[in-house]
């Protein structure tokens, strides 16, 4: 796809990120998932009042596999009435079944964890990029530290 002057992707408006994310965890793999919404939710989230610096996703407790986005806040939209939506439910996460299959493995074998790294329009539609990620340590974060300063001394010119 072709990237217009702002540097994103065209047809896709970025309307959340969890920089957080890369500063705590080492991410292995990204996911593309849709959302389950209702319409005063997806109202908020075009005016950008979402937060996902706090959220995960975890499986439920049932028999076929199902993936929800947990902590996600969605503030209410102030035009919603009575109809609003809760700020922090749990939202169902639509993935293909050999995806959710794949990743329910992984997660029970090999202790990761699944951390949402950003919110999107994608299309019209809005999409959760899921990153499969691995805690970092101490030691990790400041060599990470010292490899963003070395890069960045590198393009100075230093």
């Amino acid at each position: 796809m072709s990237k217009d002057k702002s540097g994103q992707t065209a047809g896709i408006k970025l309307v959340a990120k969890n920089r957080r994310a890369y500063f705590d965890y080492m991410v292995e793999e990204k996911f593309e998932a849709g959302i389950c919404l209702q319409g005063s939710e997806v109202k908020s989230i075009r005016a950008g009042h979402v937060s996902i610096g706090e959220s995960y996703a975890k499986f439920s407790e049932t028999r076929e596999p199902e993936l929800f986005l947990l902590n996600a806040h969605i503030a209410e939209y102030a035009w919603a009435n009575r109809n609003n939506h809760e700020p922090l439910r749990a939202r169902k996460l639509l993935l293909h079944k050999r995806e959710l299959a794949k990743l329910s493995q992984v997660l029970d074998r090999q202790g990761l964890t699944l951390i949402p790294l950003s919110v999107y329009f994608k299309c019209g539609r809005i999409k959760v990029e899921l990153g499969l990620c691995r805690g970092k340590k101490n030691y990790d974060k400041r060599e990470s530290m010292k490899a963003r300063t070395a890069q960045r001394d590198m393009e100075r010119g230093d």
